[in-house]
């Protein structure tokens, strides 16, 4: 691979990331989040299933395929389940970003509370820092003014964060050494499963099919579910893990500056401090992650 285009890859990874929030958005006027999603999913482990059968990818044991749906309904299904609810609700992306980009630092709590790491002083410091920042982010909204913002969106973001969390520590302990191919289309049969029932169950099957949705769903499934996977395979295959590690963080900022200017989602010098210790207090916080835990937070994550 080129090095200079190696040099580009961490960048574009973020700036992919960080498009999901944006697709979130521009689709979900036109369509219920949970039928959408379950497509989404659904799309996604149909091309990924073609790729393994054209590739010739060894099965996964059965075992470890269930943990990775198990994963995957956490990862994708209850995470986006939710942003994308409240995204449809009128939540802002930014600030949906925002609360969300603290999965790194819950992860720690969870893994010294679960799994028996030790969590040092600096990451300590840094979950301090997180919330901090996440407390200035939400502060001005706090009132409830805005229509989007109430009291049952901002429970679905954390409800979001749990479940990315959780998600993240189950792939860790279950799934961390399969393929990731193979791992990842057992995480998206097992995010189409828990979207696809609650949608038929509470949902009305409404979509406006227009260019904006389409394209959103082409972009979600191609450019985030599919690319973003793949240039994070290639990434991790030539050893920058690290500088993608501490790129990730700059994904609720760029989010913001994205929602700024497609939709005029306004941001208070408060909540623009907020983010940066956020982004400061998850940096601290997992600066002395091992490769390997950073590598399968990465890949746990979308």
């Amino acid at each position: 691979m080129p090095a200079s285009l190696f040099r580009f890859m961490p960048a574009l990874f973020v700036v992919l990331w960080s498009t999901g929030f944006i697709g979130a958005r521009y689709a979900m006027p036109y369509a219920e989040p949970l039928g959408f999603l379950a497509i989404r999913f659904g799309l996604s482990f149909a091309i990924l299933l073609c790729a393994l059968l054209i590739l010739r990818k060894p099965r996964l044991p059965a075992r470890i395929a269930m943990h990775g749906a198990i994963a995957g309904a956490l990862l994708h299904g209850v995470y986006l389940g939710f942003v994308f609810w409240v995204i449809h609700e009128g939540f802002p992306a930014g600030l949906t970003a925002a609360i969300v980009s603290l999965q790194p630092v819950l992860v720690a709590i969870f893994a010294a509370l679960i799994l028996r790491e030790t969590v040092t002083w600096r990451q300590w410091a840094g979950i301090a820092l997180g919330l901090l920042g996440t407390v200035l982010v939400l502060l001005p909204k706090l009132g409830f003014t805005d229509p989007g913002v109430t009291p049952m969106t901002i429970a679905g973001c954390v409800l979001a964060l749990l479940g990315i969390s959780a998600g993240t520590l189950w792939q860790k302990r279950f799934v961390g050494q399969a393929d990731l191919l193979a791992g990842t289309l057992w995480q998206y049969l097992g995010a189409t499963v828990v979207m696809l029932i609650p949608a038929l169950l509470l949902e009305e099957g409404r979509f406006t099919w227009n260019p904006s949705l389409v394209l959103s769903l082409l972009w979600l499934v191609f450019g985030l579910s599919l690319g973003a996977i793949f240039l994070l395979m290639a990434m991790i295959k030539n050893g920058a893990v690290s500088k993608v590690s501490s790129l990730f963080y700059l994904v609720p900022s760029v989010t913001a500056l994205m929602a700024f200017v497609l939709f005029g989602e306004q941001l208070e010098l408060v909540q623009l401090a907020g983010m940066v210790l956020v982004g400061a207090g998850v940096a601290l916080a997992t600066r002395q992650g091992s490769t390997r835990q950073a590598s399968t937070l990465r890949r746990a994550s979308r």
